[in-house]
């Protein structure tokens, strides 16, 4: 590896010129590629297609050409003015049906007429109840926004998982750049601060920008990437490749006091910097397509664009950035300065000194932290954590106060049920505790509006080829235990009268996803620290030593997760799966890095707490520098974010990274030192030496 990584040097050197050109020019495909990559907002799309729920929205889209509907409120509108709003509604590209109570009276048959029934599950003083239908999901968006800008938002309230998807779009794309800003701006005061040169932090974000340009750009190949993908891939390869650019340009100074020329001592930097990153950016790698292995796409989504953004750091760092580093050395050096980093030699005295203290503690914070872990609460309804004054919010709660719409189901049956048993099973689902409103054609006759007194319009949304669609509305909210157990009452009713029929719509989906999230969070799990382990089973040659470092970068993990416990916040589910493979993958390098480090002095037959005491020494400030930049990365955006699902994971990634550093550098030596003999035993490149150095057994290189 390190041949090779030197040939890449010299091809660097002779070229760097040529290098620094196309890197350039390639930023111009990236950017296109950038802008051209479609973003999705709705997490229900990375549901398994197979699923029932899922065949269910297929079902909605090709028979009935709804993918989706809002449902709006209107207030003090005319009957004429009302059908006129309708009709401009359906001009707009995308969308399918709008529908009103007034479709059925028109404007010259009293409202009186309608059953009360009817009336009151439409009307509320002044404020009518309107459904517009779209054709598919992926133009709604497009769609309800044609509609609130040929409307008064406070006369009319468009409502709905689109309406709030829409709106999830809007803050995210607003806040989007300000998240880069924050990060880079806070990186790059960590940076100042502990690096000896002014410049060499502007070009290591150069650099790094450009692989995250690169990265993002390469989406286009995948067609198209979430919102919370896009939120936080760029602050997320930030923080976790940051530490390859510091490895590489401390490699290259140390080079350039031994060697003659600085195009030399780059070639030897690079080389050792592909041995010691490949390493660890393979674990990271690793931990990220563990997210892969998700029932719920979504990580898959995640997973294969930070990846993607771990290698293209890697590349860049050993390509780009050298290139830059030779072009603007002299530039370099006139602007040396002291390195403010912190000397770490009091706590490594101390852990040294009191490393089986330090190992009875891990034992003793293990089981609140195991407990805490395993007890934080989630939350699965992401519209819930939206800012109140966003249009969608507040026509939500309008829906809420004046209607009692809170959660709609859809039950799709067979088209030849008759009509006496499909409205003997609504009168059953209807005697459902928290079920308020139930729709159908059927229903509306059975309230005494006649069949051929219905417009095609209506009946149409009911009825397709091969299935007849109910609509029913709950009053308990989404993702709660409450509607879900409605959910298996709905379910259990439905397909006693047709074993095919079908249950779709948000609620049921939301339950799939509750179902699948708590699966994915054990799968998750174990395949990131499956695969960790095995890269690591080759990387450090030892069979302890993957599994002393995973256990103590996991006790990291819980602690992270119990603290938000602990304080009784409630995280985003997503959080609560992804959260601890990204920092397991993201800082078991700095384990790495710490080990490595120790077990060359063992393996020359220094004496464990000496070799301990130069581990630390060499490896504590860039363990240091590295966690500094993961928190600056990611805890300013976790501070200015408007969303709770990027607030939160941002947070906790923030945390997570301090915490890790605690870890590396106070509890893995104390771990070490406390297993020295397994880990030796275990270990490839040792053999016992009969020898007593202060009561230790020595041991040297085969």
């Amino acid at each position: 590896m390190k041949r090779f990584g030197e040939s890449i040097g010299r091809f660097v050197t002779k070229n760097k010129t040529l290098i620094v050109i196309v890197s350039l020019i390639l930023l111009i495909p990236s950017f296109f590629g950038f802008v051209g990559t479609r973003v999705n907002y709705d997490i229900l799309v990375y549901l398994p297609e197979d699923i029932e729920t899922m065949k269910g929205q297929k079902i909605l889209e090709q028979d009935f050409h709804m993918g989706s509907f809002a449902m709006c409120t209107v207030s003090h509108m005319e009957n004429k003015d009302l059908l006129d709003l309708e009709d401009q509604f359906k001009r707009i590209e995308g969308v399918e049906k709008v529908v009103s109570v007034r479709d059925v009276s028109g404007t010259t048959i009293p409202l009186d007429v309608l059953p009360e029934n009817v009336t009151k599950s439409f009307m509320k003083g002044d404020t009518q109840l309107m459904m517009v239908t779209f054709k598919d999901s992926t133009i709604a968006l497009d769609a309800i926004e044609k509609m609130r800008a040929i409307t008064d938002d406070k006369i009319v309230k468009i409502g709905g998982m689109s309406a709030s998807t829409l709106d999830t779009s809007i803050v995210a794309d607003s806040e989007i750049i300000i998240y880069v800003i924050v990060a880079v701006a806070l990186v790059l005061l960590v940076l100042l601060l502990a690096l000896d040169s002014y410049v060499v932090p502007f070009i290591l974000l150069v650099n790094i920008g450009m692989a995250i340009l690169y990265n993002m750009g390469t989406n286009i190949f995948l067609g198209e990437i979430s919102y919370i993908t896009k939120a936080i891939a760029a602050v997320l390869q930030l923080g976790v490749t940051t530490d390859f650019s510091i490895f590489l340009y401390h490699k290259y100074e140390q080079a350039k006091k031994k060697e003659k020329t600085k195009e030399k001592a780059m070639e030897i930097a690079i080389g050792d910097t592909l041995v010691s990153v490949a390493g660890s950016s393979l674990t990271t790698i690793a931990g990220f397509l563990a997210l892969c292995s998700m029932q719920l796409t979504l990580g898959r989504d995640i997973g294969i664009v930070m990846a993607k953004g771990v290698l293209l750091g890697v590349i860049s760092t050993v390509t780009i950035f050298p290139a830059f580093l030779l072009t603007f050395d002299r530039l370099i050096v006139k602007t040396r300065h002291k390195a403010l980093v912190p000397s770490f030699h009091k706590v490594k005295n101390f852990v040294i000194k009191h490393y089986k203290i330090l190992f009875i503690s891990i034992l003793v914070i293990a089981y609140p932290a195991f407990y805490g872990n395993i007890h934080v609460k989630n939350y699965y309804n992401l519209t819930k954590d939206l800012p109140k004054d966003l249009q969608s919010c507040i026509a939500n709660s309008d829906l809420k106060d004046k209607f009692d719409l809170v959660a709609t189901q859809v039950v799709l049956v067979d088209k030849n049920m008759k009509n006496n048993e499909l409205n003997e099973m609504i009168d059953k689902i209807e005697n459902i505790d928290s079920i308020n409103l139930v729709l159908s054609p059927s229903q509306l006759s059975h309230l005494g509006i006649p069949e051929e007194m219905m417009p095609n319009s209506i009946k149409s949304i009911f009825e397709s080829d091969r299935y007849k669609m109910i609509l029913i509305n709950s009053t308990d909210e989404v993702a709660t235990d409450e509607l879900n157990a409605v959910i298996q009452q709905i379910n259990q009713i439905v397909k006693s009268y047709d074993p095919h029929a079908i249950l779709a719509g948000e609620g049921p989906c939301m339950n799939d996803l509750v179902t699948i999230a708590d699966q994915d969070f054990q799968n998750v799990s174990i395949a990131s620290i499956g695969v960790i382990f095995v890269i690591m089973l080759f990387v450090l040659k030892s069979g302890s030593l993957p599994i002393l470092l995973v256990s103590g970068i996991e006790l990291a993990i819980l602690i992270n997760m119990s603290m938000s416990y602990y304080t009784g916040d409630v995280l985003p589910f997503v959080a609560s799966i992804v959260i601890g493979t990204i920092q397991l993958g993201a800082t078991i390098d700095y384990a790495i890095l710490l080990t490595t480090k120790y077990l060359e002095n063992r393996k020359q037959g220094v004496e464990k707490k000496h070799a301990m005491d130069i581990a630390i020494s060499n490896s504590a400030s860039s363990i240091f520098v590295s966690g500094m930049s993961f928190f600056a990365a990611t805890y300013g955006v976790g501070m200015i974010s408007k969303l709770n699902m990027i607030a939160s994971l941002c947070h906790l990634m923030a945390r997570g990274a301090i915490i890790s550093m605690i870890i590396v550098i106070c509890i893995i030596p104390a771990i070490l030192l406390v297993f020295d003999k397994v880990i030796i035993s275990t270990s490839v490149g040792f053999k016992q030496v009969k020898l007593m150095e202060k009561g230790e057994d020595s041991y040297e290189k085969i």
